[in-house]
């Protein structure tokens, strides 16, 4: 079960912590980002296979948005042209700073449980789904 959510970030508001605070106060424990149109002045990128993270400005437009926010974590990938159509990429960290607008398509994820859990293999905190016991006795009655 899901069910869609709209939302608008405004400027000067940090896109990743938004997107967190909403889902907190909406009492949503995970959800995937369907969509993201809109711009940064600031964005805080970790780029592939690096340990630290790299502040740029902008401004940005958000070319694409991708992800997964849980309330144990969330795992965000964004894709940011500047003013000269140049693409940059990787993943989307706290400190991303809303330009003119951020709006946000959510999916709420509802039917399963999830959690982050270190994984040996890659070395970070990684998605856990875990089945919902409410959801199934549910869907067997």
């Amino acid at each position: 079960m899901s069910s869609s959510l709209l939302f608008r970030l405004t400027p000067g508001e940090d896109l990743y912590l938004g997107m967190e605070h909403f889902i907190a106060q909406n009492n949503i424990r995970a959800a995937a980002i369907m969509t993201c149109v809109g711009s940064l002045s600031k964005a805080m990128i970790r780029f592939a296979d690096q340990q630290n993270i790299t502040s740029l400005e902008g401004p940005f437009e958000i070319v694409s948005l991708v992800g997964v926010l849980t309330d144990d974590g969330s795992h965000l990938h964004a894709s940011l042209s500047d003013q000269k159509g140049h693409v940059v990429g990787g993943h989307l960290k706290p400190g991303a700073i809303v330009h003119t607008t951020a709006e946000v398509a959510l999916m709420a994820i509802t039917d399963v449980i999830v959690t982050r859990e270190y994984c040996p293999l890659s070395g970070y905190r990684e998605l856990v789904v875990h089945a919902d016991p409410g959801v199934i006795s549910q869907s067997s009655e």
